[in-house]
């Protein structure tokens, strides 16, 4: 039996990012001024992270998230708040990224149909990666 490699993509990648947090700095943040949460996540975040055993790690990961779109987006934060990019899960546990706002509009204004990203952590860092295509 040979190798068939997958087929090729129609996308093209526009960009890519990475970040990486410390949880135990996120806490702290987040601890010192409590009202940092209100202004990063979205309700929807907001209610999952809570609902989990360690809610710290999932906000530090999402976090993660939110700065490796801002970076595969190659703008920077401009025009954009924290909550229009919104990380969410599938039924499958796969996370997405869905964007509104002004962030929605900059993935428009570079021809941005679709945002991957990878969330991953350990117990002392939470790292995340976004392919722009």
């Amino acid at each position: 039996m040979s190798y068939q490699p997958p087929a090729l993509s129609s996308q093209i990648v526009k960009g890519i990012g990475i970040d990486i947090v410390d949880i135990d700095r996120f806490r702290a943040a987040i601890d010192k001024h409590p009202k940092l949460t209100k202004r990063l996540f979205s309700n929807g975040e907001l209610s999952y992270c809570l609902s989990r055993p360690r809610p710290y790690f999932h906000f530090a990961v999402r976090f993660a998230a939110k700065e490796a779109v801002v970076k595969a987006l190659g703008v920077g934060l401009r025009g954009m708040k924290w909550q229009d990019i919104e990380v969410k899960r599938t039924e499958l546990g796969e996370p997405l990224v869905n964007l509104s706002g002004g962030a929605k509009k900059t993935a428009e204004n570079l021809g941005v149909s679709s945002i991957k990203v990878s969330l991953s952590f350990s117990k002392e860092s939470a790292i995340a990666a976004a392919i722009a295509e």
